[in-house]
């Protein structure tokens, strides 16, 4: 279904939009001053609890965080993180031990993938992103 907009609807959007960019910056970052702007505006949504899903602010959370990602992706790249590396990470964030794990397997394999002696498989992989709520590719 295609959207009809007359000039009283695009007169009223554009007033609303330029209000809504006096406080948040939905543009592409350009300086590091206009990425510090991003980040407060941001941390002031976050606070104010539009990060929840249904909040009626989560959509403008999730367009800010977009500009800034695009922002940090080019200005502050990030190293490339082991498999190992990101479990362990997730393991210690959610304070976990490694019987904690049973998407990997039992203990004794955790332990193995831990030190190095075995690798993540597909399966484990999949399990890891759907319950930490990350990309696949963060454990590759």
């Amino acid at each position: 279904m295609e959207a009809v907009m007359d000039h009283s609807v695009i007169a009223e959007i554009t007033n609303h939009f330029t209000a809504l960019k006096a406080h948040v910056p939905l543009h592409t970052i350009n300086s590091e001053k206009e990425y510090e702007t991003a980040i407060s505006s941001l941390n002031a949504l976050l606070d104010a609890g539009a990060a929840v899903e249904g909040h009626p602010l989560a959509d403008l959370v999730n367009a800010l965080g977009n500009v800034i990602g695009d922002y940090e992706a080019i200005h502050y790249p990030q190293e490339k993180v082991s498999p190992t590396d990101m479990l362990r990470l997730m393991m210690e964030q959610h304070g976990l031990s490694q019987s904690e794990v049973p998407e990997i397997g039992a203990q004794s394999v955790v332990s193995e993938i831990l030190s190095g002696k075995r690798e993540l498989n597909v399966r484990q992989i999949r399990a890891l992103a759907e319950r930490f709520h990350l990309p696949p590719s963060a454990f590759i």
